[in-house]
C-alpha cells in the first residue's frame, strides 16, 4: 500500500492584505536564463516598468536580470490592499512567458516559478532595500557603477532625486539585509 503524499506548501502565503511599500523577488523556473541577452532584458524591462503603471503601483528601485527581477514599490493608493500584486505579476509573467517561448520554440514551457514579497514597514529597511535593489546589478558583478546598467533604477534614480537624497540612500548598509539572492545571472546583457 502506497503512503499518501504529504502536501508540502512551494512557499509561503503570500500576505498582500494591507496597502503599504513592498520589496518583492521574483524568479524563472530552475533559475533558467530565459532573459539573456540586450534584446530580451529590454522586453522584461520595459514590460515591468508597464504592468507597474498600468496596476497603479509606484516604483521607486527595480533591477531586472536574465533569471529574476527585484522591485520595491508602493501600492496603490486608491486601494485598501495590495492584492492587485499578485494579477499584475501574473499579466506580467503570462505575456513575458509567451514571448520568450515562441522566440525559444518552446510553447508552453514554464518560465517564471514563484515571488516572494515583503512589505517594508521600518524606514531603515526600506531605505536599504532602495539601495540594495539599486546596487544589484554590482552585487551580481555586471558593472563596477550601478548606474551603468540600463535594466536598473539606479541612473534615473540619480538624475532624479536631490544629491543628498542619492547620497543618503546610497549609505544604507544592505550587508544586514537577510535576503534570498543568490541568483548566478547571465554576464553577457
Amino acid at each position: 500500500m502506497t503512503e499518501p503524499r504529504t502536501p508540502w506548501p512551494h512557499a509561503p502565503t503570500h500576505q498582500l492584505s494591507v496597502r503599504g511599500t513592498y520589496f518583492l523577488t521574483a524568479s524563472t523556473r530552475h533559475r533558467a536564463h530565459h532573459f539573456r541577452g540586450r534584446e530580451r532584458l529590454q522586453v522584461l524591462h520595459r514590460g515591468l516598468l508597464t504592468v507597474v503603471r498600468d496596476f497603479g503601483w509606484e516604483l521607486e528601485a527595480w533591477a531586472v536580470f536574465s533569471n529574476h527581477y527585484h522591485f520595491v514599490a508602493h501600492s496603490p493608493a486608491n486601494a485598501p490592499d495590495a492584492f492587485n500584486l499578485s494579477d499584475m505579476l501574473s499579466v506580467l509573467h503570462v505575456k513575458t512567458a509567451g514571448w520568450v517561448n515562441k522566440l525559444d520554440q518552446t510553447p508552453g514551457r514554464q518560465v517564471w516559478f514563484n515571488f516572494r514579497e515583503t512589505r517594508l514597514t521600518y524606514q531603515r529597511s526600506y531605505l536599504a532595500r532602495l539601495n540594495y535593489v539599486h546596487q544589484n546589478p554590482v552585487k551580481h558583478g555586471l558593472v563596477p557603477v550601478a548606474n551603468q546598467y540600463p535594466w536598473c533604477s539606479a541612473a534615473w534614480f540619480e538624475r532624479e532625486a536631490s544629491a543628498a537624497m542619492v547620497k543618503s540612500i546610497y549609505r544604507f548598509n544592505v550587508d544586514k539585509i537577510q535576503l534570498s539572492d543568490d541568483f548566478e545571472v547571465a554576464p553577457e546583457w
